[in-house]
């Protein structure tokens, strides 16, 4: 029996017929997807917990596309979601249900390699591991190397400014990264900074790089690249207590020793690393060290040998140092792999990220070990440990009825730790959706209407990516008055999975 649908519901389908019949036009072929079941595999992204099917997929492979897709949606007011790869853990790229999902994954060249500037010029959509790849057989690589970085998109790292095992050394997304082209809301196409180090006038790369895709669409890139070092070693070093490894962490930068990275696993995340990889990790200790140490091979010899006498004297129970490349490979394949090998041990997993003061890095492991008790639910440690950039793992069952509110809960009282003993929300996740509601914890009223009038210079209506970072959302029009009338963001209950 055929059902009548109402009025208004006619009228909504009417519209989204006119749009999808406008996008075609502009990105013809497979370039649009409006089946449900197609535009399932858009509904999340890495944070899973949440899905909100787009109104419609667009799939556009030239910037000439995006520029067009923005103008129209500009004119007809409809909001526009950028994705990248969808690996975001922060909810950043969730589709909302009235919008138009952007996705970059056929922006996928690099355009040029140029070894005499020490650059690649790259499209968003091609992964972080395949720049490295492309200029291995002339001896360079980029740095920033997130553990994700085999499916992320250079375009995401640069939308959340992502980190990496090696950012300690070499510097995050934003340090890395020279120019971009950008596309705004209104379909206007800029190129912010080149090749050269120095740009000058305003830090402009500075303002999109972490900009979680609300202030414009990324469709070009130049990153820096480095030539690899001379040598590069690593020791695993094993700890009785956490906290001593906490310790160890920061007597090694207090000696002026910067490794070219240094994490950090407790017990829980060692086993289950050992059993996914089978690294040769230590699984008699209660914390893990991994550090690398870079550069020409008789100042890395010397290094190490301070770095094993400081580990000793912080109370290290094992110290295993690597003799070849493929063994500093394979200590670095366990930690890689510590988000998939905590999915085996684990029906469901949050992933936190916040960022502390080294120095804080004992309080807050003791805190994480209170709150894993208050809250009933386990927990492993997985941290960029140089940097104090934590990403605590907490275990819990979707299945069991109010086990992720318990998870959310806990994770949220993380943050807060973060913040108080002087750290911040996020350390290269980004806010999304998964810290909105906290920004007030680190942020005063001022502070956040500063930086939505920023939002404002380049997205007057709001249209990109709406209901991500800012927990209220005020009219631009209004930033400019005295008092202001704040309103909650149009962002509902998220359906959760």
């Amino acid at each position: 029996m055929a059902i009548l649908m109402p009025e208004a519901d006619a009228a909504v389908l009417k519209r989204r017929a006119e749009i999808v019949a406008s996008l075609r036009a502009i990105v013809p072929g497979e370039g649009v997807i409006d089946t449900p079941d197609e535009m399932r595999a858009y509904e999340s992204d890495g944070l899973t917990a949440y899905r909100q099917p787009p109104m419609v997929v667009v799939l556009p492979d030239r910037t000439e596309q995006v520029a067009a897709v923005l103008k129209y949606c500009h004119e007809q007011g409809i909001k526009v979601v950028p994705r990248g790869s969808g690996t975001s853990l922060s909810g950043g790229a969730l589709p909302i249900a009235d919008g138009v999902l952007l996705g970059l994954g056929k922006f996928k060249r690099i355009r040029e390699i140029d070894f005499d500037n020490r650059v690649v010029v790259t499209e968003p959509g091609v992964t972080n591991l395949a720049i490295s790849q492309a200029v291995a057989h002339a001896g360079f690589y980029y740095a920033p190397d997130p553990s994700s970085q085999i499916a992320c998109s250079i375009g995401g790292n640069v939308a959340e400014n992502s980190g990496g095992v090696h950012c300690l050394k070499y510097g995050m997304t934003t340090n890395n990264v020279l120019g971009c082209e950008i596309v705004l809301m209104s379909g206007e196409i800029l190129r912010i900074g080149g090749k050269s180090a120095e740009n000058a006038g305003y830090d402009l790369m500075g303002v999109i790089t972490g900009s979680e895709g609300l202030l414009g669409v990324i469709t070009e890139i130049t990153v820096r690249i480095l030539q690899k070092p001379e040598t590069a070693r690593a020791l695993m070093v094993g700890f009785a207590q956490v906290e001593a490894a906490g310790e160890c962490v920061a007597r090694i930068i207090g000696a002026g020793i910067i490794p070219g990275g240094m994490e950090m696993m407790d017990k829980p995340a060692i086993h289950a690393a050992e059993a996914f990889v089978q690294a040769g990790y230590p699984l008699d200790v209660e914390a893990l060290l991994i550090i690398e140490l870079d550069g020409p091979a008789i100042e890395v010899d010397e290094l190490i040998k301070r770095v094993e006498a400081i580990a000793l004297a912080c109370g290290s129970t094992t110290c295993r140092i690597s003799t070849s490349e493929a063994e500093r490979n394979l200590f670095w394949a366990g930690r890689k792999a510590a988000f998939p090998a905590v999915g085996r041990i684990s029906p469901d997993y949050l992933c936190m990220d916040g960022t502390i003061p080294r120095g804080a890095l004992p309080k807050a492991l003791a805190r994480i070990r209170e709150l894993s008790e208050t809250y009933g639910l386990g927990v492993a440690n997985v941290f960029h440990a140089g940097d104090g950039n934590l990403h605590p793992l907490i275990l819990y069952d979707a299945n069991r009825p109010g086990e992720i509110e318990r998870a959310e809960a806990f994770g949220a009282d993380i943050l807060r730790c973060c913040v108080e003993l002087g750290g911040v929300l996020t350390g290269e996740h980004g806010v999304g959706i998964e810290k909105r509601d906290l920004m007030g914890e680190m942020f005063s009223e001022i502070d956040l209407k500063a930086q939505q009038r920023l939002k404002c210079a380049f997205d007057a209506q709001g249209l990109l990516n709406p209901g991500k970072v800012f927990p209220t959302l005020h009219r631009c029009a209004e930033l400019g008055r005295m008092h202001v009338h704040a309103g909650k963001l149009a962002f509902p209950d998220l359906p959760r999975f």
